[in-house]
């Protein structure tokens, strides 16, 4: 083998290597804004980032969202698709955990004090989730397209570690319709805005589409 090849043969498995090797992270980040109606809290935003040009890597996650006292911790959570959720039952009566929400809608059914189910979310979508026998009890989970996702914090602020490139950046909360613009990695002076103001609610549906009882408002415990 001469030296031009025995060069040429050491150079080519270190291209390769080098090639696999993902780019560096950079903060993008800011806050999200929101408008509210008077009397009225914002809730909790969630933020996720997408590619532009190129396909973002698969990383699923599992994670647990806990049914304790009557409500599910955490109540908002940003999730990349094919992410695993565990719902542990942490109360001592029957907890039924679902969600109406297009495109995947599901129903892990009845199940006691100590028990607890999953649900994989293969579709990217904001998925609106209750308990069939407690109407009080509600969670909001965003599935994004990307592994790119995270809950703004109280004020509003975020932060993101995302590979250098330009990406869309999306921003929405349970009760204001999804705003989305394009910025590029490194920024983090990202400013965007939402607006629940004019979110009307109706009365909460049970797994069958119905009102729930008035029963299932009692505050006996149960």
């Amino acid at each position: 083998m001469t030296r031009a090849h025995f060069l040429r043969a050491m150079l080519i498995p270190t291209a390769i290597a080098l090639g696999s090797v993902p780019a560096l992270a950079e903060p993008l980040a800011g806050r999200v804004d929101i408008r509210v109606r008077e009397g009225t809290t914002a809730a909790q935003a969630v933020v996720y980032a997408e590619l532009i040009a190129g396909a973002s890597p698969a990383r699923p996650a599992s994670v647990t969202i806990t049914q304790k006292n009557k409500a599910f911790l955490p109540r908002v959570l940003g999730l990349p698709l094919g992410a695993t959720i565990e719902f542990p039952n942490a109360d001592a009566i029957f907890h039924n955990v679902f969600s109406l929400s297009p495109p995947q809608p599901f129903d892990l059914g009845l199940y006691r004090a100590g028990a607890s189910k999953s649900r994989i979310f293969t579709a990217p979508a904001a998925y609106h989730v209750f308990c069939n026998i407690h109407p009080e009890m509600a969670a909001f989970i965003v599935v994004a397209p990307s592994p790119w996702v995270t809950t703004a914090a109280a004020d509003g602020t975020w932060r993101l570690d995302v590979p250098t490139g330009l990406y869309r950046l999306t921003a929405l909360s349970e009760r204001a319709s999804p705003v989305t613009i394009e910025t590029r990695a490194g920024v983090v002076d990202v400013r965007l805005a939402l607006d629940e103001s004019v979110t009307a609610t109706g009365p909460r549906l049970n797994k069958f589409g119905k009102p729930y009882p008035k029963e299932a408002y009692k505050t006996d415990g149960r």
